[in-house]
């Protein structure tokens, strides 16, 4: 390969990768020694709601990972709220910052790599609202699988493989329940067990997980995710290599379980039909940007950015034959070199002259209803 050849691609020498690296180290080890300070005062991380209704506020979120090949923007500037009792879906294609919106409201991203670096993401305990980019560890861990608890996406994976099924739901009730005996922990968790379903909850406790099916393996992860009564349950992928009948026996459970519980559910997921079915509110991501909320009803019967439709064209329908599946050309934009236009322009069909200018605004077709698009008809509430 010629040099010349080398900088028209992607080629990036060792001289800059060692440049980039030192650069990246100086930037995460000023953001964490204002993260590992001893003693934070409170008034630094207790704040309060712009909305009261809401448990979950994410206010202008930006977290990046500093890589060798640069920073990559894997959420950038994504606001949106999660209302008490309600279940929101996050949906969009691989990459589009999904899980690391929720990795960052629970602190679980890989630092010091991985940063919060602007931003605010305000989550109610019931006795005070914190700022969740901003609280030390010590704290989060009080909150963490108590008041806010995941079911992550493979259960294989979250569970221990050396230890029973009993003894990692109890380590989680023991954990934030310091007051109960060994035996009031046991009867928990095996009620947990009973609760999502489980045939024989105390022959369950005493297996191992490998001794489950997956179906069963993720009713497990889920009562872990219930131990401490959560606030909010953040559902990464929930139904993940599961078989249909399955994945409807644990989106009813969950429904249930919400109701019982007045908990509300942030579900992540690909699968629009377990939108459709699942959540009340609706946000749509597009490389680490929310390009549309609404409802449900708004998003499913008036999806107003072109991506939005795109994927609304992309579900297959009952009844209809087609030869071939509608799909989105062109390829998502880097996210350590992102443009400065519309991120989805170079794959839309719907452009105009506006869209060779920044990055377009919300536009609001209803007090719920936002989009981030130049090409919104009048009649919609856009400026075309």
């Amino acid at each position: 390969m010629k040099k010349t050849d080398k900088k028209k691609g992607n080629y990036l020498s060792m001289k800059d990768s060692n440049r980039i690296a030192k650069e990246n180290r100086k930037i995460t080890r000023e953001l964490e020694k204002k993260r590992t300070r001893k003693n934070i005062p409170e008034e630094e991380y207790v704040t309060e709601m712009k909305n009261p209704e809401n448990i979950v506020e994410f206010d202008n979120v930006h977290t990046y990972f500093y890589t060798d090949a640069g920073v990559a923007k894997a959420v950038n500037g994504v606001s949106f709220g999660i209302s008490k009792g309600k279940t929101i879906g996050i949906v969009g294609e691989s990459g589009c910052g999904k899980s690391v919106t929720s990795l960052s409201l629970m602190q679980l991203l890989q630092r010091p790599s991985g940063q919060v670096v602007e931003g605010a993401i305000r989550f109610d305990t019931g006795e005070q609202v914190i700022d969740v980019t901003k609280i030390p560890l010590d704290k989060m861990c009080d909150i963490r699988g108590n008041q806010l608890s995941m079911i992550f996406q493979e259960p294989m994976t979250t569970l221990n493989p050396v230890f029973k099924i009993g003894e990692q739901i109890d380590e989680v009730i023991a954990l934030h329940k310091k007051d109960m005996t060994k035996e009031e922990v046991k009867a928990r968790s095996i009620e947990l067990l009973d609760m999502v379903g489980m045939i024989d909850p105390e022959g369950v406790y005493r297996k191992y997980p490998h001794e489950l099916s997956g179906g069963m393996r993720q009713r497990v992860v889920i009562a872990m995710s219930l131990a401490c009564d959560p606030k909010l349950i953040i559902a990464d992928e929930p139904t993940t290599a599961l078989d249909v009948t399955i994945q409807a026996q644990i989106l009813d459970m969950l429904r249930e379980l919400k109701e019982r519980i007045n908990s509300s559910i942030m579900l992540i997921t690909h699968d629009l039909g377990v939108v459709y079915d699942m959540a009340d509110y609706v946000v749509v991501m597009y490389a680490g940007k929310v390009i549309e909320k609404g409802t449900r009803d708004e998003i499913f019967n008036n999806p107003c950015h072109p991506y939005t439709i795109g994927l609304m064209k992309s579900k297959p329908v009952l009844g209809k034959k087609i030869d071939r599946l509608f799909n989105i050309p062109g390829n998502v934009p880097n996210p350590i070199n992102m443009p400065d236009y519309c991120y989805f322009k170079d794959r839309c069909d719907k452009c105009t002259k506006e869209c060779d200018g920044t990055y377009p605004g919300e536009v609001y077709l209803s007090p719920t209803h936002m989009v981030t698009c130049y090409n919104i008809p009048s009649e919609q509430g856009g400026d075309l």
